[in-house]
């Protein structure tokens, strides 16, 4: 009878530590599961974040640049009526006169706006592009720590391509990583006698 209650005993540690394996398989499973989720969703919501501040920034820039072409129309409407006002529809007529012209001043403000407007969204959209960098890099950090890159594996992580959520660059920066030099950002065109 002692044997035989002690084989029940054994027989019920046994199947408690399976049952604690089991429940701590499943969890791991469960946790991997959620957090690939959670990754990839946020990846993907960064990316959107960077096409939305792209897009918002570009229009703000091209609807302030109409802007100037505006003020420029409005502005030679009223020099026109101005000096149609004070001359005459022909001009004037008068072999001499002695005048002091009074001209409206232009406004270059509107183009240091439009240089704030740029220099901003591009602060924003590198900011973007930053967040984007670090939530793929944490992301595949975690899929090659063991042992929740094995859970995520056998769950099918990664179920996005990480690829397709590379951060936008421009010709001049990829020349200058395939060739690994960079030349200076010309603003000017250079002379002639410079170059030779």
């Amino acid at each position: 009878m002692n044997a035989f209650k002690s084989g029940w005993a054994i027989a019920g540690g046994v199947l408690a530590v399976l049952g604690l394996i089991t429940f701590l398989v499943i969890g791991m499973f469960v946790e991997a599961n959620n957090y690939g989720v959670k990754a990839e969703q946020s990846i993907i919501a960064a990316y959107d974040d960077n096409r939305n501040i792209l897009s918002t920034y570009g229009k703000k820039v091209a609807e302030t640049a109409q802007v100037p072409a505006m003020y420029r129309d409005d502005l030679t409407k009223v020099v026109s009526a101005s000096m149609e006002g004070r001359y005459g529809a022909d001009g004037s007529k008068a072999a001499f006169q002695w005048l002091k012209e009074m001209n409206i001043p232009f406004d270059s403000s509107l183009y240091k706006q439009i240089q704030q407007i740029i220099e901003s969204g591009r602060n924003d959209f590198q900011v973007g592009q930053t967040k984007l960098i670090d939530q793929k890099r944490a992301y595949q950090t975690e899929l090659g720590k063991f042992p929740r890159s094995m859970f995520m594996s056998i769950l099918g992580f990664p179920k996005i391509d990480l690829k397709k959520y590379d951060i936008v660059s421009d010709n001049r920066t990829e020349a200058a990583f395939d060739t690994k030099r960079e030349e200076a950002i010309q603003l000017l065109p250079q002379s002639k006698e410079k170059n030779k």
